[in-house]
C-alpha cells in the first residue's frame, strides 16, 4: 500500500463523520435530546481526529502521483488549499464541540449556546469539506470539473 493509497483511505472520514454529527445534532435539537447532541459533539470531535491522517498522508500522495499521466499541478495545487483550510477549520469544530461536550454533561448554562453555536459553525466546516473534497476528486476525475464537456460518440 503506498501513500496515496492512504489518503485515498483515510480521506472520506473527515467529511463523512460531520455531515453525520450536524445530522444527530438536528436531531437532538428536534427532539430535545442531550444524548443526541453529546453524540454530535463526540462526532464531530472523531471527524476532527480522523482528519489528522487524512492532512497528514496527502503531501506523500502528492509525490506518488504528481507525475502520472494527465495529472495536472494546477489542480493538486487547488486541493491542497481547500485540504489545509478545512483541516484547520475541521481542528477548530473539534475543539469547540470538546467543549461544547463538556459544557452539555456539566449542564452548564451556556450548553445550549454551545450546541447552537457549534451547529452553525458545522455548516461552514461542511462547506470547506465539500470543497476539500470536490478538488481532490477533480484531481483524477475531470468529468466532475467545472465546464467539463463529455465526449460525444
Amino acid at each position: 500500500m503506498n501513500p496515496a493509497h492512504l489518503h485515498l483511505i483515510f480521506n472520506h472520514f473527515p467529511i463523512i463523520i460531520p455531515i453525520i454529527g450536524f445530522l444527530v445534532m438536528l436531531a437532538g435539537f428536534a427532539f430535545r435530546s442531550e444524548l443526541l447532541k453529546r453524540t454530535a459533539f463526540g462526532l464531530f470531535i472523531l471527524g476532527a481526529l480522523f482528519t489528522l491522517p487524512a492532512f497528514g498522508t496527502g503531501e506523500d500522495a502528492e509525490e506518488v502521483i504528481e507525475n502520472l499521466p494527465g495529472i495536472e499541478e494546477t489542480f493538486i495545487e487547488n486541493h491542497e488549499e481547500a485540504a489545509e483550510t478545512f483541516a484547520y477549520l475541521s481542528y477548530g469544530l473539534g475543539v469547540f464541540s470538546l467543549i461544547g461536550f463538556w459544557a452539555n454533561w456539566k449542564q452548564k448554562s451556556l450548553a445550549n449556546s454551545i450546541s447552537i453555536a457549534v451547529l452553525l459553525f458545522a455548516v461552514v466546516v461542511l462547506f470547506f469539506a465539500k470543497e476539500a473534497g470536490t478538488t481532490g476528486g477533480e484531481i483524477r476525475h475531470p468529468e466532475i470539473r467545472e465546464g467539463f464537456v463529455a465526449p460525444e460518440e
